[in-house]
């Protein structure tokens, strides 16, 4: 029987703090305590050289239960659609104009963000609908 792995979810970006600190609020998750010997991650951030501050930060789920998420530092900005996105699952059990419902008001929460509002999906005879949005850097993902 193969062994069961977590994961953790990275995300190229220019200001890593900003960027988990949104993905905090869209998906109730926390950012974990600072290293030991520090009061906060600012102390621990300033201890690091100085083209390693600000190069990370971290968000994790606070029941355990969901992936850590990891945002780092590049220099290139976003050029090209994703390969990989998150599905934030805010219809799950619904479907007509209930579920829509529920897909609009997550996005209206998180436009107000700073998140951008994509292209609406509509139900086919295969797919329930979801809604495409990018989060503050660009990132795609979609309400589902």
């Amino acid at each position: 029987m193969a062994s069961i792995r977590q994961v953790q979810i990275t995300f190229d970006c220019a200001e890593p703090e900003r960027v988990a600190r949104f993905w905090c609020e869209v998906l109730g998750y926390v950012v974990p305590p600072p290293p030991e010997g520090f009061a906060t991650w600012s102390d621990f951030d300033r201890a690091l050289p100085s083209e390693r501050q600000g190069a990370a930060f971290a968000c994790a789920d606070p029941s355990g239960a969901g992936p850590r998420l990891f945002f780092q530092r590049v220099p290139e900005g976003k050029v090209v659609k994703n390969r990989v996105h998150l599905d934030v699952r805010v219809g799950s059990g619904l479907v007509g104009e209930e579920r829509l419902a529920a897909l609009e008001a997550e996005c209206t929460r998180l436009v107000a963000l700073g998140a951008v509002r994509g292209r609406l999906l509509t139900a086919d005879d295969y797919n329930e609908s979801c809604l495409n949005m990018q989060d503050i850097e660009g990132n795609e993902f979609c309400l589902d």
